[in-house]
């Protein structure tokens, strides 16, 4: 049997669906290769709850800083650092007073195997390990942390011919996860959900080792326009999202 709709009623429907085809934008996203699990989290919420689409690319903080510099069509940046940002808004590549620091990340030295990394990170000091995996410090912010942790504790030289370095965090990580390397410096959100790790052994490095990870959002001026891009800044300020961000070891 079909049903026929009065005039007035499919108008109004149809109106709905536009009005709502409206409000629904997507916007594309550069994420620091430590927020991805997180940001995949958020991301569902988001859409859910806004009806906008978050669309991410992840990497490095400095290559996104060189993709944004050459034209890239990112419209928010979720940098791993407050320094990349505070430079774009210098340049004028932000819009002005969307920056805010979104979270502040947890360095930890971690291994695959349970009980390698002890508490208080004196495998570190021992020495015994073959490979050291850490991020590009020049383009990743926990890269630039994990060398400011062995400039602290005075093992630059002895580390020296061990370290295996990744481009980005994700790929520190990886060298560790498939026992390329037998522990590396990781963002704490890799490895940890829920207030406990995920797997393995880890020591959570204490925050005076290094400077602090501040990591700062921007709306870019490819997204001034895009009513998505200052929904998703709006709602990584808001309580749903910094719960989620906090369960991954992040303080807020």
């Amino acid at each position: 049997m079909r049903i026929r709709l009065p005039h007035l009623a499919v108008t109004a429907l149809a109106s709905l669906i536009a009005l709502n085809s409206a409000w629904a934008d997507e916007v594309q996203v550069a994420v620091a290769a430590n927020f991805t699990a997180p940001i995949q989290a958020i991301a569902k919420d988001f859409e859910k709850d806004t009806g906008h689409k978050l669309v991410a690319a992840y990497g490095a903080t400095g290559q996104f800083y060189a993709q944004i510099k050459n034209g890239a069509p990112f419209e928010v940046f979720l940098a791993a650092d407050d320094s990349t940002p505070k430079k774009l808004e210098e340049e004028k590549e932000i819009v002005p007073g969307s920056r805010f620091t979104y979270a502040t990340g947890t360095l930890a030295l971690w291994s695959a195997k349970p009980g390698y990394v002890d508490d208080n990170g004196e495998v570190l000091k021992k020495n015994r390990f073959q490979h050291l995996a850490i991020a590009n410090p020049k383009a990743a912010p926990y890269g630039l942390a994990a060398t400011q942790v062995l400039d602290t504790l005075k093992l630059t030289e002895a580390t020296k011919a061990k370290i295996v370095e990744g481009q980005n965090i994700t790929q520190a990580y990886q060298f560790v996860s498939t026992g390329n390397a037998e522990l590396g410096f990781v963002a704490l959100s890799q490895v940890y959900k829920d207030g406990k790790l995920a797997s393995g052994s880890a020591w959570i490095v204490p925050a005076n080792l290094h400077a602090p990870i501040l990591q700062d959002a921007v709306i870019l001026n490819k997204g001034k326009d895009n009513p998505a891009a200052k929904a998703l800044i709006d709602y990584l300020k808001g309580p749903k999202a910094a719960a989620l961000i906090k369960s991954y070891g992040y303080e807020i």
